[in-house]
């Protein structure tokens, strides 16, 4: 535990700015319908489409995925293809199969109950240091520390406002030592919101040493890998020469998607044919 002096923050700042944090959150707070539990599936739901996702695009699927999968039981005996159907508008349709596949872990060797444990959770397909903490917290209000964009954002504003390059490991102590250890889970989503807002008009995380801009999507390969995912789980199987017809220019970055699609597991050849793992 980091403690407010060690990084020169006095106990009167630190609580001038939980109480700024929090008085946004009360006035400006964002209301999410995985804000309204504390089921762990639900969480680990919300969590992995959050990955790389914006949350207002996040919204309507997750309450569509809770609908046809309602918890890991049902989510690991479904077949992939069904899963990978309702993830379609996400992208990053990795993510799907590796939901699928921490069910199918969950359910084979944890009871069909989301571990609690740091480590267990950190074994589980897909989740990083951050997803962890992520669902320890909400899920269980548990203390972690962890950073992620918009919390980036709030630090680099208030604690860094004229610092290029800032790592993450310089912001981590300060993260540490304005942590509301009484309820991290509502700090958690306080700090999001006010960082989502901060960065409408001022984007401090521009700032990070961990920056980079995004990708645009058109003419990417993150789009030529969802649209041949998305044409062969409603045309296919299909030969390479077929799926090129339902392409409008088959270029060098679809043969490409193609190649990476197949290593990540998500599509299967067999004789020259493709189809999307089931």
């Amino acid at each position: 535990m980091t403690t407010p002096a060690a990084t020169g923050l006095t106990p009167s700042a630190t609580i001038r700015f939980r109480r700024r944090v929090y008085a946004h959150y009360e006035k400006h707070g964002r209301d999410f319908p995985w804000r309204h539990t504390n089921n762990p599936y639900h969480i680990l739901v919300s969590e992995v489409m959050l990955q790389q996702t914006q949350a207002v695009r996040v919204v309507s699927k997750y309450s569509d995925f809770i609908t046809r999968f309602p918890d890991l039981q049902a989510l690991a005996k479904a077949c992939a293809t069904d899963v990978l159907i309702a993830w379609q508008g996400l992208g990053y349709n990795r993510r799907a199969l590796n939901l699928h596949r921490i069910a199918k872990v969950v359910c084979a060797d944890h009871g069909g109950n989301l571990p609690r444990d740091v480590g267990q959770l950190r074994a589980l397909p897909g989740i990083g240091p951050y997803s962890a903490a992520a669902i320890r917290t909400f899920a269980f209000n548990e203390l972690e520390v962890f950073v992620e964009t918009n919390i980036r954002t709030v630090y680099l504003h208030e604690f860094f406002p004229e610092t290029e390059h800032v790592r993450d490991r310089a912001i981590m102590p300060y993260i540490d030592a304005t942590l509301d250890r009484t309820n991290p889970r509502r700090w958690y989503q306080a700090l999001m919101d006010y960082g989502a807002a901060l960065k409408e008009r001022d984007n401090a995380s521009r700032r990070s040493a961990h920056h980079r801009p995004q990708e645009r999507f058109r003419g990417s390969r993150r789009e030529a890998r969802g649209m041949i995912l998305r044409v062969l789980l409603h045309n296919g199987p299909l030969t390479r020469d077929r799926l090129a017809c339902y392409v409008e220019t088959w270029e060098a970055r679809h043969a490409h998607a193609l190649a990476s699609l197949q290593r990540d597991g998500l599509v299967i050849e067999r004789d020259s044919v493709f189809s999307v793992v089931t």
